[in-house]
């Protein structure tokens, strides 16, 4: 796996890339909790990208100027997949879960997944699967060279107050 490792994957919702605020509270709190920019990766579904190509566009663009890393999430689960991938500045694409899901046994699935991945090194950009429940699917996904995995595999989701709870305990006594 080449370049950086995700430390943190953080899901926003069209909602919050359409609020101008959120952009300043992002800052507040990595500055606050001395975040390194490139250990956060923010995920903007197809779905919310669409809503406003310009808007999603110009808030990716801010925060990748501060080192903050975005992928694209539920990637192929929308109809015109590839023509946001052109038009979105994202450093990682991440391969919807429905692809995942029962690639270590379905001929299609395997098709689909490796495909997206060839794509995605054509264009430069990382792979992520989502979704992975098992050793063997792992095995398929790093045989067909994506190059993040994600899911209940390896750690269940927790809600961000948790990971802000322990990283404020770790700053006591300071």
């Amino acid at each position: 796996m080449a370049g950086h490792k995700i430390k943190c994957a953080i899901n926003l919702s069209g909602k919050s890339i359409d609020k101008t605020e959120i952009i300043e509270e992002i800052e507040i709190y990595q500055k606050e909790f001395n975040i390194n920019p490139a250990d956060i990766c923010f995920e903007i579904t197809e779905t919310a990208a669409i809503g406003s190509i310009s808007k999603a566009s110009a808030f990716i663009e801010r925060l990748r100027a501060e080192g903050f890393k975005f992928a694209l999430d539920d990637f192929g689960a929308g109809l015109s997949s590839f023509n946001y991938l052109k038009n979105l500045p994202v450093n990682y694409l991440k391969i919807d879960g429905s692809f995942i899901r029962n690639v270590d046994n379905d001929p299609l699935d395997q098709a689909m997944v490796k495909s997206m991945a060839d794509i995605g090194k054509t264009l430069g950009i990382e792979t992520v699967a989502e979704f992975v429940t098992s050793e063997a699917i792992a095995d398929y996904l790093i045989d067909v060279g994506v190059d993040y995995l994600q899911g209940f595999h390896f750690h269940k989701p927790e809600p961000l107050n948790n990971l802000v709870h322990i990283v404020r305990r770790d700053q006591i006594g300071k």
